[in-house]
């Protein structure tokens, strides 16, 4: 995540960061479903219309980082030495975002998760619009001969790496062993 420069940008991060801690720790005390916007805005001491200049929907609130992922995942792409393997790049992104969201005290957010019909299917509509972004960011690169839909299946594979290492017993391990089967695939294409 890039650190904001000027003060008023600090001041903006700071605010939205607090919304999102006030939240998560609301959803986790009391319940996703038993909390309203209007408790969290309360709680973290900002109009309703703020909470909303910060983040589009209450499920939002859950997913704080989901822009930041997103953009990253792009980067592993855009932002790689020339001279750089592509699935290696996605591979160490992956790994990295595995790692945050496997961190000690992230089960009960997953666990909450996978017990809300709504978070589960944004969660859902996230990863989609995040394979949407790696594709786009794929298909761009002029160093990548492989064809447009070949692009579109390796992001959709990168993303559900992911969420099928989050979930892995051993989810390290999982990223490894889910990009060798990857990186066959790229080759294959």
């Amino acid at each position: 995540m890039t650190v904001p420069t000027g003060r008023r940008e600090r001041k903006k991060a700071a605010t939205r960061q607090k919304i999102a801690d006030t939240a998560l720790r609301l959803f986790l005390e009391r319940g996703y479903d038993e909390v309203g916007i209007r408790d969290v805005a309360a709680e973290a001491d900002v109009a309703v219309t703020t909470l909303f200049s910060h983040f589009a929907s209450k499920e939002a609130l859950v997913f704080e980082r989901d822009d930041d992922f997103e953009q990253r995942l792009t980067r592993a792409v855009t932002d790689r030495a020339p001279d750089e393997p592509l699935v290696p790049a996605l591979r160490r992104e992956i790994h990295a975002m595995v790692l945050h969201c496997t961190a000690d005290g992230s089960a009960p957010i997953y666990r909450m998760i996978d017990e809300s019909r709504a978070l589960r299917e944004y969660e859902e509509s996230m990863r989609l619009r995040h394979a949407e972004s790696l594709a786009t960011a794929l298909v761009a690169d002029p160093g990548l001969p492989q064809s447009a839909t070949a692009c579109r299946t390796l992001a959709r594979f990168v993303i559900d790496a992911y969420a099928l290492a989050r979930d892995a017993d051993a989810p390290q391990a999982a990223v490894d062993e889910i990009f060798q089967m990857v990186e066959a695939a790229w080759a294959a294409a």
